[in-house]
């Protein structure tokens, strides 16, 4: 399972890596994508309702887990390119135990605070039971969502990004499979819509530790791997707190804009909810890259390969850039055909269509500073991360999207650009500290990293 990252063509290992990464985000956008587009067959705009921001909330939720789950990629990464197995097997070791800890807290509490979330939601009354039950459900499930994800983080710091794409394929299927059966044999709703998503994870979750027990890992895993080490999670958490600040702060904002778009009305709710998971397709690239360079840089840093992890940034933008530029293109010629795979309604499909012209611009902007924010997490720089994020959004995307609203009472589009904004602001941080950070570097080894 493990493989080595630090040789060979950067491009093409940047390619084969990346690419088994985008599909395995491809097909964990699909959950939310096939609850979307399934319900809209059999029920009505409420229940599209429902699910959006239902699955916008787990969305959040994941990507925080993911984002912490950072931590583990980087120190794995690190110990595998430095040949430091002892290091790896304990750090693997003491990302399950601190993991399975989180999740159990984190599902009580969630439990908890369904009604208050749903609340703070602003959630048109005509969706407010239906995003009960698809959260109730959904939370029960945060244990083998977070077991997902952990493996995941485990198998990529190792070099492995294949085996995740094969264990989300195999959640997909189930997932789709098992909303129709919910959704429109038994009629359960966006209730359905959730059991189908909880149960595919904990299938895919099964499987996956099946595979562990039976294939070579090139690490020793004991006993004392899985005792609490003190610096060991430490570390991880240090790297990947901010990365998960950075994510759920992010969403927070989409959250906050989409409460906004709710107090506009039930269809403006429905567009800003729909566009929300058509941008999750095509934000797949820079997320996987940002994934990608975190881990490849991860191991090139470790060792002591750093022109490398350079490169690796650079490819990474450049691709990211130019896949943002094509989304850019096509959305501006036809975005309402995209929205109409979700909804029928004609207002629905001309706010849709203005959302998501404005907002299809982040695309490409997105790209660059998630590329920086990977590159920074390998050298366990994560903060800086989610220093730029946090400008962007205090400063510029949530009180853009406030204005907007206020001011342009018959159009989504300009609310879809305070998003741009926010990107933008955060590339020209990050060009800044990268720039300061070689200068520094260079100071003080006397030749460039």
């Amino acid at each position: 399972m493990e493989k080595n990252l630090t040789t060979g063509s950067v491009f093409r290992t940047l390619l084969g890596f990346s690419l088994p990464y985008l599909l395995s985000y491809f097909l964990q956008t699909l959950y939310g994508m096939a609850d979307l587009f399934i319900i809209g067959q059999f029920n009505g705009v409420e229940s599209t309702t429902a699910v959006s921001i239902g699955s916008q909330v787990m969305h959040m939720l994941t990507v925080m887990i993911v984002g912490l789950a950072m931590g583990a990629t980087v120190m794995i990464g690190q110990a595998v390119g430095a040949g430091q197995k002892e290091k790896a097997s304990l750090a693997v070791g003491n990302t399950a135990t601190l993991f399975f800890t989180l999740s159990l807290a984190v599902t009580a509490i969630l439990l908890i605070s369904v009604r208050p979330i749903v609340t703070v939601m602003s959630t048109p009354k005509e969706a407010v039971a239906g995003t009960i039950a698809y959260l109730t459900i959904c939370f029960l499930g945060i244990p083998f969502i977070t077991a997902y994800n952990i493996i995941s983080s485990i198998f990529r710091g190792m070099g492995d990004s294949k085996s995740p794409m094969y264990f989300v394929a195999l959640a997909c299927a189930v997932n789709i499979g098992l909303d129709y059966l919910f959704i429109g044999e038994m009629g359960l709703g966006a209730a359905g819509a959730a059991l189908g998503t909880t149960l595919s994870q904990t299938v895919s979750v099964i499987i996956a530790f099946f595979v562990i027990r039976r294939r070579p890992t090139g690490l020793t895993l004991s006993k004392k791997g899985f005792k609490p080490h003190r610096e060991t999670m430490g570390r991880i958490l240090w790297i990947g707190i901010p990365i998960a600040m950075q994510d759920g702060f992010i969403q927070i904002s989409f959250i906050v804009i989409t409460i906004i778009a709710n107090r506009r009305g039930l269809n403006d709710a429905a567009a800003v909810g729909i566009v929300e998971k058509i941008i999750g397709i095509l934000f797949l690239v820079p997320s996987s890259m940002l994934q990608s360079v975190s881990a490849l840089a991860a191991q090139n840093v470790g060792a002591g390969k750093h022109d490398r992890a350079r490169r690796t940034l650079f490819y990474a933008a450049l691709l990211s850039f130019g896949w943002g530029l094509l989304a850019v293109a096509l959305m501006q010629y036809d975005a309402e055909t995209f929205v109409g795979l979700f909804a029928e309604d004609a207002a629905v499909l001309r706010l849709g269509g203005q959302y998501m012209r404005g907002y299809v611009w982040d695309a490409a902007l997105a790209g660059i500073h998630f590329c920086f924010s990977g590159y920074f997490c390998a050298y366990g720089l994560s903060v800086i991360s989610f220093v730029h994020n946090s400008i962007s959004i205090v400063c510029v995307r949530i009180p853009f999207a406030y204005l907007a609203s206020k001011y342009f009472a018959d159009t989504l589009f300009p609310m879809g650009l305070a998003s741009t904004a926010g990107s933008g602001i955060s590339v020209l941080i990050c060009i800044g500290v990268f720039l300061w950070l070689e200068r520094k570097w260079r100071m003080e080894d006397g030749v460039s990293r």
